[in-house]
Order: structure tokens, then C-alpha cells, then sequence
């Protein structure tokens, strides 16, 4: 890996037509960002399948690469971003979905995290919702700033009606550590929930309280539409989530330097 590579912050984005007119705000919101010296950005676009609707919206800068599903084949945000990772290098990947956007300082408090801390193996913030008219909306739950010990989002999403206290769309993890868990679970929905309980099983996080992403409500969004809330379904979902995460949890395999009794070196399954 190349010096420049080895400082390199690869944004992955899955997007499908209905959510592209908002790309233009969500790299407004990259350029915005500001990294330590030597570090940079490469923003990986990767369409939901293949249409004529998401290209006008791309921007055109070098640091931006747009990719597109082979055959016209979808397989919801899930498989896309995880398509996304065969274009991502550098240490870590973060996540920016089409329709949000980044807030002034994120990506380089995250970054700070797990640079500082090699037994972090991840980093969420605190989110606020964008709604129609243009206001924002916070909600309560939060956990303390700082270190997030392993299994302690999936206590509290088993305690809280399956709804974790940090947000997978603020998710900024270690790239080696996000292909060893496969990248994001294959499911039609909850993916990125169940990528967030499988890394809080195998390694520590990190929450920044402050505010890091706009978390856009509006009506074509795939969690507003009714199968998203289908009982039957969302059952299924959330059975294998956790299914998964006490498995990975039981493997006793951890990510190096995380503080338990394993010096700090991979233990096999």
C-alpha cells in the first residue's frame, strides 16, 4: 500500500435513482470536511442495479468514482456498498448514505479516534434528524462520549426493542476489519444495523457526542415505506442480527489490542 493510500479515508455511498438528486448535498458536505495533513478522502459511488438516473447527479471531481451494478441486477444498499469495497482502499471506510449529510469536523473526529486507539475498531456520532422543512430533531439515548465496550450495543438494542443507541449511517470502520465480517449483512433491510452489532462483538468502538450526521426524513426513503415495518418480516431480520452477533461473540475472535486476556493477538475460531 502506497504512502498516499495509507492516508486515505475511502467514503462508500449505495444509491439507487429516488435518492440521487440529493447526491449534490451530500458531497457538498465532503467537501466541507477537513483532514489532518497527509490525509484524504475518495468518495465510491455504487448504483443500486443500472439506470439513466443517478450519472447526472455525480459530480464531476477526480476524487469521486461512480460505479453501476452488471445487468441492471439490484440487491438493495447492502449488497451495493459491499459491491462498493472492491474499489475501496486505504485503512478505513465510512459511510454517507445519498441522502444525508456530513457535518463540519466528522470525518476527522472519527478518524482521530481510531488513530489514536488500535483497539478501536470502529466509530459512530450523535445524529440528528434533517425533516422536510429544512429543521432538525435530536433524540435521547445517547451513550457517554468516548469508548464503547464490546457487546454493549447489542445489550441495549435487545433491551430497547431492537433499536441500537448509535446510528450504522455514522459508521466509520477499520477497512481490514469490515471484510472480515463479510461487509454488510445480506437482508433487504437492517444490513447495516446487523454489520454494527457483528463489529460490536469482535471489537470496541467509539461514540463522538457531537452531532456528525444530518440523517435525512422524506418520503421515498426505503425505511419510511411499509414492508420496512412488515411484522413478519422485521422478526426474521432482527432474529438473525442477533443470531449472528452472539455467534461471533461465542467464537471468542477479537480484534487485535482489544483489552481481553489475549495479548492482544487474532484468536482462531
Amino acid at each position: 500500500m502506497s504512502a498516499a493510500v495509507n492516508r486515505r479515508v475511502t467514503v462508500v455511498t449505495a444509491v439507487h435513482g429516488p435518492s440521487a438528486p440529493f447526491l449534490p448535498e451530500a458531497y457538498a458536505s465532503l467537501c466541507a470536511q477537513e483532514l489532518p495533513d497527509g490525509w484524504e478522502w475518495r468518495w465510491v459511488i455504487q448504483e443500486d442495479g443500472r439506470t439513466q438516473d443517478v450519472r447526472p447527479h455525480v459530480p464531476d471531481d477526480p476524487r469521486v468514482a461512480f460505479h453501476q451494478g452488471r445487468h441492471g441486477r439490484q440487491g438493495g444498499p447492502g449488497v451495493a456498498r459491499t459491491m462498493a469495497l472492491a474499489h475501496a482502499d486505504g485503512p478505513y471506510v465510512k459511510v454517507l448514505d445519498a441522502d444525508d449529510r456530513l457535518t463540519p469536523g466528522a470525518l476527522a473526529r472519527d478518524l482521530a479516534a481510531l488513530e489514536a486507539d488500535p483497539s478501536i475498531g470502529w466509530a459512530t456520532s450523535r445524529v440528528l434528524d434533517l425533516l422536510p422543512d429544512g429543521s432538525t430533531a435530536g433524540f435521547p439515548g445517547d451513550p457517554a462520549h468516548g469508548p464503547i465496550e464490546r457487546g454493549a450495543v447489542l445489550d441495549f438494542w435487545k433491551a430497547n426493542g431492537f433499536r441500537a443507541q448509535v446510528h450504522p449511517a455514522t459508521l466509520l470502520v477499520r477497512r481490514d476489519l469490515l471484510l472480515a465480517l463479510g461487509g454488510w449483512m445480506a437482508l433487504p433491510a437492517s444490513e447495516d444495523t446487523g454489520l454494527l452489532l457483528a463489529l460490536d462483538a469482535v471489537s470496541r468502538g467509539w461514540f463522538s457526542a457531537e452531532v456528525g450526521l444530518l440523517y435525512r426524513k422524506w418520503a421515498g426513503q426505503e425505511t419510511g415505506q411499509a414492508p420496512h415495518a412488515d411484522p413478519v418480516e422485521r422478526g426474521a431480520r432482527m432474529a438473525v442480527v442477533d443470531a449472528r452477533a452472539r455467534a461471533l461473540a461465542s467464537f471468542g475472535w477479537r480484534l487485535p489490542g482489544n483489552a481481553d486476556g489475549s495479548d492482544g493477538r487474532r484468536e482462531r475460531l
